[in-house]
């Protein structure tokens, strides 16, 4: 394919990714259809609008098979572009997107950066108990840092003495998880980057004088999770979160994709000093 110079695609992707999450936000808020998550007595809880809005429903493959995973099948779009077109700047901004991700959203010496800001933000540690509509009691922080299941059979301390007599509380597994607090959309935080990260990539594939098969098939495939990406972007911003909370998701997405333009200005020609 010749080389394309006629559209900032980053530009017009951030647009995109901005607006969406604008209206979306908009849309949920005169609609009453988010849902707030980080409320103790809802987050355990189906969505209300579940039964009667597909994509409120935290069940439907978007969420369990893409959203869950979505940095790993950005992963999997991203290998074959650079396969098929190497450079090392690709490879270094990939680096640095994922560590962005890694520190805000899965593991920074600890905790994520996200769960630390939810701690630091006032949020309480719970243990939803199972069986119960909503009911929950306060457990240390320690148990959410740990990320484990706990059990009335190795945990007997944090559960109430009525669960403990229930002959089924054998069985019962349960993970903690913080709430209230500023619980950052991390769904947000991720799609915004991976959106904006894609769409960089298939602007370095526009300014290619040609491409092989092998390359056009990766570039077909990115532009493909580009639109699932910012679909989700849309039902995100419509049905979870406070609208604070995607926002500040947004924002952290934009600036985690700011990161990944450090091998871009490193690499940009400097301006000849000026001979007087």
């Amino acid at each position: 394919m010749p080389s394309v110079d006629l559209l900032d695609l980053r530009t017009a992707i951030f647009l995109v990714t901005a607006l969406t999450v604008l209206f979306g936000t908009l849309h949920s808020i005169s609609n009453e259809t988010f849902l707030d998550t980080s409320d103790p007595l809802l987050t355990s809880l189906p969505h209300p609008l579940a039964a009667t809005h597909y994509f409120a429903s935290k069940r439907n493959p978007l969420n369990t098979i893409f959203l869950k995973r979505a940095w790993g099948w950005t992963t999997a779009a991203f290998l074959p572009l650079l396969f098929t077109a190497p450079s090392a700047r690709r490879a270094a901004q990939y680096a640095l997107a994922t560590a962005s991700w890694a520190a805000l959203a899965a593991w920074f010496f600890g905790p994520p950066l996200l769960t630390r800001l939810t701690a630091l933000s006032g949020g309480e540690c719970v243990l939803h108990l199972p069986g119960s509509r909503g009911a929950y009691v306060p457990v240390p922080h320690a148990y959410c840092d740990a990320g484990a299941a706990v059990a009335p059979a190795t945990h007997p301390q944090l559960f109430p003495l009525p669960f403990l007599a229930d002959p089924g509380a054998e069985a019962w597994r349960v993970v903690p998880r913080l709430t209230r607090g500023h619980d950052v959309s991390g769904h947000v935080f991720l799609l915004t980057l991976a959106v904006l990260f894609t769409a960089d990539q298939l602007r370095q594939s526009l300014k290619l004088r040609s491409w092989s098969r092998a390359h056009t098939y990766a570039v077909a495939a990115n532009v493909a999770l580009v639109v699932l990406w910012v679909f989700s972007l849309w039902v995100t911003s419509v049905y979870f979160h406070s609208p604070g909370e995607k926002i500040s998701g947004y924002l952290l997405g934009v600036a985690s994709f700011g990161i990944t333009q450090i091998p871009v200005w490193l690499s940009s020609p400097k301006p000849a000093a000026h001979r007087a």
